[in-house]
């Protein structure tokens, strides 16, 4: 079966370029905001209230315990990316380790669940537009929000780690801002409505879980919604200046970041407000800045979520284009897609992404019908994104058996090796049985068979495609030093 050649990289004036014409133009601060940006979003902002109404206090356990399993699970994502320089993004990984069939799973499922999360994102743009602007027809918004993140992306890569840095900075502004202010209210026993501000509510309201087993176990299955995005720091790694030093920063502060941003600031919020007051559908964070009595609070908090939704498109479109620039590498794409500018961008795969993120136009008239079912649709881009994230963890586990020499001389290796990717695994089992014992996700949940079903199809045309041409079913993963591992030698 014939090879393709081991990819070797050259360097420019703005980092370094493979002969895939790809560009390490994401420096050390691009790589750290992007990973707290892709750990905060809209689910916190905006969904933590339906959360707490929904299990109490006990969202601080769910909120933890999601947050471990979802480091252990970059920790393996990490040392992986880390053994060898050459893999760009999971379905390399996959290919890799668990075989061609692996990559175009993994690669095609992920890259859907972008688009999905995408356009979701857009119909969430134009829900805050309205704030400001409630007369404006609703095409109008989504049009500008698909054709900027067109044009976005079709910058150099630096300007995307640009874009999220300071989207991250807002998104951090605005929670050490509640988390400050907060602390003030509790501290100096801020009263309204006969309600004093004091930590103890976090226990004294029914205990921490006053929902019972029931609605600690549906807070599982709404707070992993808030996570989607965290792994994108490992497909933005393959364009970072020096991922072997970067990458370990970014991922061992993720359990800060969470125990800050996500455990830290709902503290503080039903610290200050009973968590039975909290209301699905509106964010914890202007009903808290209300209450500090800042007026401007919802025109802040909303200008921050619609900030935090263009930021999760963005990196939606980023990190989609790229995985189907690596699948036409691989022959599983039409090969023009693979195609970059002088500049390293490959621009045909972010049109072809891009533009399908114009279908949130026609879902905005499409009645209450579709919001129904394009909820389905996103409670199963969620369901898909736990699939990518196993996959992950079963080539670790691949890994370890195939390389012990690397996991041996790995400067990152996941703590407790040969437990934690089962731990991991059984977690996202009980996820998914979290999405089937809910109502809300059950459907979308068994749905998602139906797309596997469908990639399995289009998986068997393509292999014989390629068995019937003389090509390799995927891409090589080059085994030689990585330059930048020379580099590091000398």
């Amino acid at each position: 079966m014939p090879q393709t050649q081991p990819t070797s990289t050259r360097f420019g004036p703005e980092g370094a370029i493979s002969d895939d014409g790809m560009r390490r133009g994401l420096k050390n601060r691009h790589l750290q905001l992007i990973a707290i940006g892709g750990a905060i979003g809209t689910g916190l902002f905006m969904g933590s209230g339906r959360l707490a109404s929904v299990s109490g206090p006990s969202i601080l356990f769910v909120y933890a315990i999601i947050g471990f399993f979802v480091f252990l699970f970059m920790r393996m994502l990490g040392e992986l990316l880390l053994s060898n320089l050459h893999y760009k993004t999971f379905g390399d990984i996959a290919k890799d380790l668990l075989g061609p069939w692996a990559g175009f799973f993994v690669s095609w499922n992920y890259w859907f669940s972008w688009v999905i999360a995408c356009v979701a994102d857009i119909t969430a743009i134009v829900a805050y537009t309205q704030f400001f602007w409630a007369e404006i027809p609703l095409w109008i918004p989504a049009l500008c929000a698909g054709v900027l993140l067109l044009l976005l992306n079709l910058q150099p890569v630096k300007w995307f780690g640009e874009m999220e840095f300071w989207f991250a900075i807002i998104k951090i502004v605005a929670i050490l801002a509640l988390i400050a202010v907060g602390a003030v209210l509790i501290l100096t026993g801020f009263t309204h409505n006969g309600f004093q501000a004091s930590i103890t509510h976090l226990w004294d309201q029914g205990g921490m879980f006053p929902m019972g087993l029931s609605g600690f176990v549906l807070g599982f299955q709404m707070g992993v919604f808030s996570f989607i995005g965290v792994e994108l720091v490992g497909t933005a790694a393959a364009e970072t200046e020096n991922p072997r030093r970067n990458l370990p920063k970014a991922i061992n502060s993720i359990v800060v970041r969470i125990l800050i941003f996500y455990v830290g600031s709902l503290a503080i919020i039903m610290s200050i407000t009973s968590w039975t007051e909290l209301v699905p559908g509106k964010s914890p964070f202007v009903q808290t800045f209300l209450l500090a009595g800042f007026v401007p609070a919802a025109l802040i908090i909303n200008l921050v979520v619609l900030s935090s939704a263009a930021s999760s498109a963005n990196s939606g479109v980023y990190s989609g284009t790229r995985m189907l620039f690596g699948l036409a590498k691989d022959g599983h794409a039409p090969a023009r897609v693979a195609l970059t500018d002088a500049r390293g961008v490959p621009t045909r795969a972010v049109f072809v992404t891009a533009v399908l993120l114009f279908t949130a136009i026609p879902l905005l008239y499409a009645g209450d019908g579709v919001v129904v079912a394009f909820d389905f649709v996103s409670t199963m881009c969620a369901t898909l994104v736990l699939f990518t994230w196993g996959s992950i963890v079963v080539s670790y586990i691949v890994y370890l058996r195939r390389h012990p020499e690397r996991h041996a001389a790995s400067r990152f290796r996941v703590p407790f090796a040969r437990l934690a990717p089962w731990l991991v695994l059984a977690f996202f089992v009980l996820l998914l049985c979290a999405f089937i014992y809910s109502e809300g996700t059950r459907w979308a949940t068994l749905a998602t068979p139906v797309w596997f079903l469908l990639l399995g199809i289009v998986w068997q045309i393509r292999k014989r495609a390629l068995i019937r041409e003389g090509r390799p079913l995927t891409g090589t993963i080059s085994t030689v030093p990585h330059p930048l591992d020379v580099d590091e030698d000398l």
